[in-house]
């Protein structure tokens, strides 16, 4: 199989929250499943809500679904959601 481009978006509880702390987590969780250059991003979304965006290059024979379950048992995430997923070329 060959290699897929993923985008997670991590959803907080609140506005305020700690997202250098949410976003720490999430690289540790992350970086456990070797995957290849994660990136990470804050995208402001509504009303002071802003997200954590991870993005990095998966494996396409292993599920998302562990990964995803992972992350929402971060303290003071509200969501994940995988907002994109392509293969990767080259």
């Amino acid at each position: 199989m060959g290699t897929a481009l993923v985008k997670i978006k991590i959803m907080p509880v609140a506005p305020g929250v700690d997202l250098d702390k949410i976003t720490e987590d999430a690289k540790k969780i992350i970086k456990s499943k070797k995957v290849l250059n994660p990136v990470f991003e804050q995208q402001p979304i509504a009303f002071g809500l802003i997200a954590v965006i991870a993005g990095f290059a998966w494996p396409e024979e292993n599920e998302l679904e562990d990964l995803e379950q992972e992350l929402r048992t971060i303290q003071d995430v509200n969501s994940v959601e995988v907002i994109d997923l392509r293969r990767a070329i080259g």
